[in-house]
């Protein structure tokens, strides 16, 4: 083979062997360019999921806590408090606005247990709840909850509460699920008809808190309203040995027997627009 000859055949190999290095480098490359974006696109995939998560409240139960009215207290705050805050009895009531049975609760046993809270004999923690618009549809329970936890915020929520019992529809009358006429019911409670709680009740400022207090409800055992509770224990669903008035009041005194009655009232926040220390609740 001729010195030319094989000078061709070495140039040749070496321009193979040149291509073969640069296709390894471009391999190289687009290997290197396809990680990469792999890894700038979980990254951005994973920013997202964080947003996601924040704006959804995760990482600690999912949701954020709903806006609960002043001096609310309890689990979440989803209890209204109402009597003598030292009182050494605690009647808890889970009730709902458009719930006939509760309409009678009240009818019935308003008046004792009124008394009971203004001798500091008894605080009563009211838990508010809409069965009957889960029941029947509309929204009446919802929005009365609402304009009596606006209510609470003018420290007039036992008046107001009252007021709705005494003009409480028809189970299937979805009436107060109309804020005109809340708002003209709680014209017949003085000082409760401010701007304020006119704003509080148009926007349903507490409708997420309600809606947090039925959930609640859902979970804790119990399945109709009124549920009524003395220190803890059920007083209210023994149909073989029904509470009556002066029962309650016999059970309270047992209760409460060498316990000095209860003075200090419920504490509301300052932001309450219409303040009246000595409201009951």
């Amino acid at each position: 083979m001729s010195e030319k000859n094989r000078e061709g055949k070495r140039t040749a190999r070496e321009r193979l062997q040149e291509q073969r290095e640069k296709d390894k480098a471009r391999e190289k490359r687009k290997r290197a360019l396809i990680v990469g974006g792999s890894v700038v696109a979980v990254l951005a995939i994973a920013a997202v999921i964080g947003v996601v998560a924040a704006n959804s409240g995760g990482g600690s139960g999912g949701t954020s806590a709903a806006a609960s009215p002043a001096g609310a207290t309890g689990t979440d705050k989803l209890v209204i408090p109402s009597g003598a805050t030292d009182a050494p009895s605690t009647l808890t009531v889970y009730e709902d606005f458009r719930c006939p049975a509760c309409g009678q609760f009240e009818k019935n046993y308003r008046d004792t247990i009124h008394g009971l809270q203004d001798s500091g004999q008894l605080k009563v923690e009211y838990h508010l709840v809409r069965i009957i618009d889960g029941n029947l549809g509309g929204t009446g329970s919802l929005n009365a909850g609402n304009a009596a936890a606006c209510a609470q915020d003018q420290n007039k929520f036992r008046a107001f509460h009252d007021v709705l019992y005494e003009n409480q529809p028809s189970e299937s009358d979805d009436k107060f699920a109309k804020k005109p006429y809340l708002l003209e019911l709680a014209g017949k409670v003085p000082g409760l008809k401010t701007a304020a709680f006119t704003a509080c009740v148009n926007d349903g400022t507490y409708d997420a808190w309600i809606k947090a207090s039925n959930t609640a409800f859902g979970k804790s055992g119990f399945n109709s309203t009124p549920t009524v509770l003395l220190n803890g224990k059920n007083i209210y669903a023994d149909t073989n040995n029904p509470l009556t008035p002066d029962k309650l009041k016999q059970l309270v005194a047992t209760a409460n027997k060498g316990k000095p009655a209860g003075t200090a009232t419920p504490s509301v926040s300052a932001s309450a627009a219409s303040p009246s220390p000595s409201a009951s609740g």
